[in-house]
């Protein structure tokens, strides 16, 4: 199994490094049944985040052709503009420009292969639903973001997890390691997940959300 990561300008740090360090240990856990790899819409180079500059590094073109799973990470930076007038990047700002590249369409030919899973942490999954591409799926984002999700068409759902099928979102930040957990578990069981849980000291928290079962009456 082959999984990517997606870097944009602006990513958030975070987003990427928690579920790619679960992977990987995954990928060595399972003696190679997994490898991950950091991806751009415009193929190999350096990719700025948008906490504090750090830079990472993309060492393939995005590629839902031979791609098994592509992770899309949200951005970092200020919700709001700066109260005294300064120029900052926000949130809204650096997602809307993934727009104006080959990300939306990517992801597109990603979601219209069944071969594919497509996983999303915090505000990825924001980024897709401004593409149009999730109407009518449910998924989760950061808390603050969960309006927005409900006004693109998508379905909002309160979970650290949410598993629609071939897609996959996780809620703020930190929950990129329980999205990588949860995906181990999901494609190698659960010995593997268990596994790398134990050797980063953390437990999964939260139950992931599935649309199957007996709906919850009012309590």
């Amino acid at each position: 199994m082959h999984a990517q990561i997606v870097l944009f300008d602006g990513f958030d740090p975070l987003d990427v490094i928690a579920p790619y360090e679960v992977l990987w240990a995954g990928g060595a856990a399972s003696g190679g049944a997994l490898t991950v790899e950091l991806a751009s819409a415009e193929g190999p180079r350096e990719v700025t985040g948008g906490s504090g500059g750090l830079v990472l590094r993309a060492t393939a073109i995005l590629d839902p052709e031979n791609a098994d799973l592509i992770i899309v990470p949200g951005a970092s930076g200020p919700i709001n503009e700066p109260e005294d007038g300064s120029q900052v990047d926000t949130i809204p700002v650096l997602l809307a420009r993934t727009m104006e590249t080959n990300l939306p369409a990517l992801m597109r030919k990603a979601l219209d292969n069944p071969r594919v899973t497509v996983a999303t942490v915090c505000g990825g999954s924001l980024a897709l639903a401004m593409a149009g591409l999730l109407e009518g799926r449910h998924v989760v984002t950061h808390h603050m973001g969960m309006d927005v999700l409900g006004a693109t068409g998508a379905i909002p759902i309160h979970a650290r997890v949410v598993d629609d099928g071939d897609l996959i979102t996780a809620g703020g930040v930190t929950s990129g390691l329980d999205l990588g957990l949860y995906l181990l578990e999901r494609e190698f069981g659960p010995r593997i997940a268990r596994s790398v849980e134990e050797l980063f000291e953390y437990e999964r928290r939260g139950t992931p959300w599935h649309n199957k079962g007996l709906e919850a009456v009012a309590m």
